[in-house]
């Protein structure tokens, strides 16, 4: 059986339980890493990245494949397992693939004043996460957390923008963390 068929939660009821635990807490707590188990992900795609879609996609949420990410591999894994639908950057809901893939950052939806909502979440992969970089304050931070960021500037801007703007994943391997619109990047 292929990846397509075979990969995902090796225990689909727990699996999914626990990863929408792990992207909750790392959307609520930015700057928190979070460690996804129990996914077998294609190539072209981290156990990290892979828990997200699983979790938060379906028949109704439009994808785009960046890069690596953009791969008949992860087309078939992705239609098999969620049934998301792929499009092009300016009409996604999520996007995934590494940073310099993702750029500019611009062409994704970034809501509208009456639904800031309806704004893409990206997944970016990275080669490692670390709480140590950029400071990060908000919703959901005591005090401060720390975050290496691609470009702290980039997110500066986003937050500046809220309510509108994009909100973050980060994966790398099994570790996950998030940076929602409402933090402050400093």
């Amino acid at each position: 059986m292929s990846l397509a068929l075979a990969g995902g939660f090796s225990d689909p009821a727990t699996g999914a339980a626990r990863a929408f635990r792990a992207a909750l807490n790392a959307m609520s707590r930015p700057g928190r890493i979070e460690t996804v188990e129990d996914i077998s992900a294609p190539d072209g795609l981290s156990p990290a990245a892979a828990t997200v879609l699983l979790t938060l996609c379906d028949g109704g949420t439009s994808v785009y494949l960046a890069g690596a990410s953009d791969c008949d591999a992860v087309r078939k894994w992705l239609a098999f397992h969620t049934g998301a639908p792929l499009s092009h950057a300016g009409q996604a809901a999520f996007a995934v693939g590494q940073w310099t893939d993702l750029l500019p950052l611009n062409r994704f939806p970034l809501g509208t004043p009456e639904y800031p909502d309806r704004s893409a979440t990206l997944i970016v992969e990275m080669p490692r996460i670390e709480a140590t970089g950029a400071v990060l304050r908000g919703p959901g931070i005591e005090k401060t957390a720390s975050l290496g960021l691609p470009d702290a500037a980039a997110f500066r801007d986003n937050a500046a923008r809220f309510p509108l703007g994009l909100d973050f994943f980060f994966a790398a391997g099994h570790s996950l963390a998030a940076l929602p619109r409402t933090t402050r990047v400093d």
